[in-house]
This record gives structure tokens, sequence and C-alpha cells, in this order.
């Protein structure tokens, strides 16, 4: 395989076509921001750690029989995809309130959600990434009635794998967002699952092993991202 131009870069990843058109390189990097990219930073070692952490959640799912376009780790900053035409949204799974839902709503921050909540999100930088509902999609094209329940369905498994194999572990699955694309008109999660796109919990001390250490500046980043990993089995 040959890793060839770069297609995509966005703000903590970089995408390359190889010689095979139904296969990309997705390259991890170091770089870490937040607030729309308003505060940002390199932070050593990140890429290598959520390019490992994404690869071992990847294949917890596919053993689940979760469609995903997750091939293979190439090396430690990278690894092989299958090409996905991209939905222009997320889906966002909240298990507890934190972040946005509690600023919205008033919920207070760990107040637990039965059921956990689902929400969709249009892919935009510019314009925020914007709430939108089932007749945005459906209205502009974003997403068919079809796609919009299998991607339902899909993350709802996802949560009922990813919260045992987390509580397992003595760790609270907060929320997390998922991106899906297609291939050949089946529907395949895409993107990656790292703790840059989800919130987790110590179950015990409440501790932060996410992102929001970077959002809120409570330090140690990549070295929670690490041990937060190693509870769960992932091998760095």
């Amino acid at each position: 395989m040959e890793k060839r131009q770069q297609l995509y870069r966005g703000k903590a990843k970089s995408v390359f076509a190889t010689d095979d058109p139904s296969l990309l390189v997705m390259l991890f990097r170091n770089d870490t921001s937040a607030f729309d990219g308003k505060k940002m930073e390199q932070l050593e070692r990140k890429g290598m750690v959520n390019n490992k952490f994404n690869a071992f959640i990847m294949d917890k799912l596919a053993q689940t029989g979760i469609p995903t376009h997750f091939v293979r780790l190439l090396n430690d900053e990278e690894s092989l995809v299958r090409s996905l035409a991209m939905l222009p949204v997320e889906c966002v799974v909240r298990n507890r309130a934190a972040g946005s839902l509690s600023r919205r709503f008033g919920i207070p921050e760990g107040q637990e959600l039965n059921p956990p909540t689902f929400e969709f999100f249009l892919k935009s930088d510019e314009l925020g990434d914007p709430m939108i509902n089932e007749s945005h999609m459906a209205t502009f094209g974003w997403a068919t009635p079809e796609q919009i329940e299998q991607m339902k369905e899909l993350a709802l498994r996802v949560n009922a794998a990813l919260k045992d194999l987390f509580a397992a572990a003595d760790l609270v699955l907060v929320d997390y967002k998922l991106e899906f694309g297609l291939i050949d008109g089946e529907l395949v999660l895409g993107d990656e699952f790292s703790p840059d796109g989800c919130r987790v919990w110590d179950r015990n001390t409440g501790e932060k092993l996410d992102k929001d250490r970077f959002r809120q500046g409570l330090g140690n980043v990549v070295e929670s991202y690490e041990a937060l990993g190693r509870r769960l089995g992932v091998q760095f």
C-alpha cells in the first residue's frame, strides 16, 4: 500500500489517499483544540495515544457486529480505514448531564439520564455545529429517514457495548459523539472514538479523564488519556 496526497486536514487528524481508492490513511496528530479553535496546543504523544485508543474501541465494537471503517493500525500515529461518503451530521449520546446539555437546560452536571438522550448536530465549524432535528435533515438532504433510524439504532448499540466495557473498569461513560458514512449504501461508523470526543469520569472519585482536562485547564491531558486507556485494556 502506498500513502499518497493529503485529502483532508482537520483540527487533530489528517486523511491521506492511498493507491487503493477504497482505503485511506488516517493520521492522528498532536494538535489539540477547544472552543472552535480559540484554544490550541501541541501535546506530546497525544496522536499516538488517541490512535491506539481508537483502534481498541473500534475492534471492540466490530466484535459486537457494529460495522466500522477501521481496518488496522499502521504505526503509532496512523491507521488504515475504509473510504466512506460521510454524512454531514454528528450523533451525540448522553448518559449523564454535562457540558452543553447542562448549560442549555440547567441540569446539574452528573445527573443520570434515563433513558440516555440522543441529539443530532450539523458538522459546520463556521456555524458552531448547531443542533438539528430530523425535519432539518430530511428537508436539506443531510440524511434520509432510513439513515436517521439506522444512526439511532447503531448509536444506542454502541452505547450498550461501551457502557458495560467502561463500567467494568470503574469508569462512567458520560457522553460521546459519533459520525457515520456510507459504503455502497451501507451505513458504517466512521471518524474516531477517543478521549477527544467523549467524556469519561472515574466512577469513585469523579475525576475527569477526557478532553475536559484541556478545556478546563486541569493539566495532565495526555497522561489522563493514557491512564483511561490502560484501565480499559489498551496497549500503548
